[in-house]
Parts: structure tokens; C-alpha cells; sequence
């Protein structure tokens, strides 16, 4: 069997394993989804947003590109993002990063690498904005993991920039955004306590898309 055809095999005895333990969990699952949480994440392979959660199918709408970045010039993250939050009402918006991406070790690099030049910049950017910071750690594994904190902490800045999360937030108090490294050493999630009513009135001058007075 190959590994391709294996897949299906391990489908089969997936969905067997459900049915045994709940009769009703795929009635339940293709009547309707309605998830607490958006989790955008990276594609990285080795970091699936279900299980590293220790959640279910449905629990969790999810969207993945290369270095967890949020872009606002992306239509695929700022479409993920609106149908989350406007048309799912997630509570919690999730930029979950992790350590080792290489996406990130890619952007500390000087040198051109073709098409991926435009997607990087956005965490070159990053870097620049912290250069001193990252520049002071003489450990260059502290200052890779430090960037990948840094990049989750400013791509949940460009979520809170989004006009569906400020009118929502204001509206009907929901959703929060967070910010979390997953460190594949050890499995467990980090949350960077990013604060995310106070980050939202601190852009409020130049980013409001509400024309209401922030308290």
C-alpha cells in the first residue's frame, strides 16, 4: 500500500472510531459549524491547530499560510477573518506561531529568494521595527525565537486594525485577539499575554475604522 492510498485506509478506521463512540457525531458535524475560535497559524506541517488545542472537528475555523502572517493586502486571511468574525461570531482570534519556522529563519536571511521576496518583507519589516531589541540578543537562537514572538505579537496588531474586529468588539464585546507560540520541544503552547483592549486603543488615532470614541 502506498502512502497515499494509506490515507484513505486511516480515514476509514477514523471515522469507524467516531461512529463507535457517538452514533450522532457526523449528523452533528454537516448540520452547521459554530466555533468559538479562529486560529491563524502556519502552514508548517508539523503544527496542527485541532490537536495541539486538544480540540473536535468544529471547534476551531482555521487559517494557515507561511509564517502565520496577516497581511492586509491578502484577500484570503482579511476574507478569513471577516466570515469568522461577522458570520461565525468567533469569541477569540488566535495568531499561534511557533518555534523552529522556518518562514521566519528564511526573512533573517540577506539574500534574495524569488517569489517568496514580497511574503517575507512583511517579517523583515518586523525585524526592522525591533532591530534593536533583536540586534542586543548575541544568541542567534534567542533572537529567532524572540522574532517569531515578536512577528505573532504585531501580526494580532494587523487583526486589530481590521475593520470587522474593532466594530464587532465595540458592538457586542467579542471577539478577543491573542497571540501564542507553539514550541514543538515540548508541545506546549506559550500565550504572549498580548493586551488586546489596550492595543486597540493605542492605534485607535491613525487605525479606527468605526468613528466611534474608544473608552
Amino acid at each position: 500500500m502506498t502512502p497515499y492510498e494509506q490515507i484513505f485506509q486511516n480515514n476509514r478506521r477514523w471515522a469507524e472510531e467516531q461512529l463507535r463512540a457517538d452514533p450522532e457525531f457526523f449528523t452533528r458535524l454537516a448540520r452547521e459549524q459554530r466555533p468559538d475560535f479562529l486560529y491563524i497559524g502556519c502552514s508548517d506541517s508539523r503544527v496542527p491547530a485541532n490537536q495541539i488545542m486538544g480540540l473536535p472537528p468544529g471547534d476551531v475555523f482555521v487559517h494557515r499560510n507561511v509564517a502565520n502572517l496577516v497581511n492586509n493586502v491578502d484577500l484570503n486571511v482579511m476574507s478569513v477573518i471577516n466570515y469568522g468574525v461577522r458570520h461565525l461570531d468567533v469569541k477569540h482570534v488566535i495568531v499561534c506561531g511557533h518555534y523552529g519556522c522556518g518562514g521566519v529563519r528564511a526573512a533573517m536571511q540577506p539574500k534574495d529568494l524569488g517569489i517568496l521576496n514580497p511574503w517575507l518583507r512583511n517579517i523583515r519589516d518586523v525585524y526592522r521595527l525591533h532591530k534593536a531589541e533583536l540586534d542586543s540578543l548575541k544568541d542567534e537562537a534567542q533572537r529567532y525565537d524572540r522574532l517569531v514572538e515578536l512577528n505573532v505579537t504585531e501580526q494580532c496588531i494587523n487583526i486589530i486594525k481590521t475593520a470587522a474586529v474593532q466594530q464587532s468588539f465595540l458592538a457586542r464585546g467579542f471577539p478577543s485577539v491573542h497571540g501564542w507560540v507553539f514550541d514543538m520541544r515540548t508541545g506546549q503552547l506559550k500565550d504572549l499575554q498580548i493586551d488586546f483592549q489596550e492595543t486597540l486603543r493605542s492605534i485607535q488615532e491613525v487605525y479606527d475604522l468605526t468613528g466611534t470614541v474608544w473608552r
